[in-house]
């Protein structure tokens, strides 16, 4: 097992305006063709107080993993974990990783608005910027995606661009009427928190709702 506070161990603020056309999964390579701001290369830190919580716990599924670092956390601290995104670049930097650390994770290409086809199911799900990418259609899209995986009491944690966030760079913002609109079927929703996404290229970070929903 890892020190999680000790070992440099992802989250997803791409530097471009929501459109339909500019979604960012519709070219997942491209966000990885340089080291994107958001790849600070160890956990978020609203995701590892989590796991130092204890709250993270059985089978863990990482969507829109990116280059691992919340599923290898959760590989640190001897959960089966798998991370799920669409960017190859991303996927064979977080299997190096898990090579180069010594950890088991798996890290698969798949469509997180299709989770189903996994045939698998979850304890915990981890999201650090996939949600806030998605237009309406896609956003409810991904939601069902998610009730078919987690298991009844199993939870999600999210990490998202916030309403509070200023200026019209990144993704869109995300507000807390939003988030509870989306997880009103077969969800309920535990706590929407203020929390922040560090990236590599400010200080002070991405404002942020730290989301945390339990499958009923």
């Amino acid at each position: 097992m890892i020190n999680l506070s000790g070992r440099p161990l992802m989250s997803d603020m791409p530097p471009y305006r929501h459109s339909g056309a500019g979604n960012p999964w519709r070219n997942p390579d491209d966000l990885y063709a340089g080291r994107p701001p958001w790849d600070i290369g160890r956990p978020q830190p609203a995701f590892l107080a989590l796991a130092e919580a204890g709250a993270i716990q059985g089978r863990v599924l990482d969507v829109g993993c990116g280059t691992g670092e919340h599923a290898l956390m959760a590989a640190g601290l001897g959960l089966d974990a798998t991370g799920v995104d669409l960017a190859s670049r991303a996927l064979d930097a977080a299997r190096r990783k898990a090579g180069e650390r010594g950890l088991t994770a798996r890290f698969l290409c798949h469509d997180a608005r299709r989770l189903a086809g996994l045939g698998e199911y979850f304890d915990t799900v981890l999201d650090c910027g996939l949600f806030h990418i998605f237009d309406d259609n896609d956003r409810s899209a991904f939601v069902g995606s998610l009730r078919s995986v987690v298991k009844q009491g199993g939870r999600y944690f999210m990490l998202c661009f916030s309403d509070r966030q200023p200026g019209g760079q990144g993704p869109r913002r995300v507000t807390r009427g939003e988030i509870e609109a989306a997880f009103t079927d077969g969800w309920r929703v535990d706590s929407i928190d203020p929390a922040t996404i560090d990236i590599t290229t400010d200080p002070d970070g991405i404002r942020a709702w730290l989301v945390a929903v339990t499958r009923i």
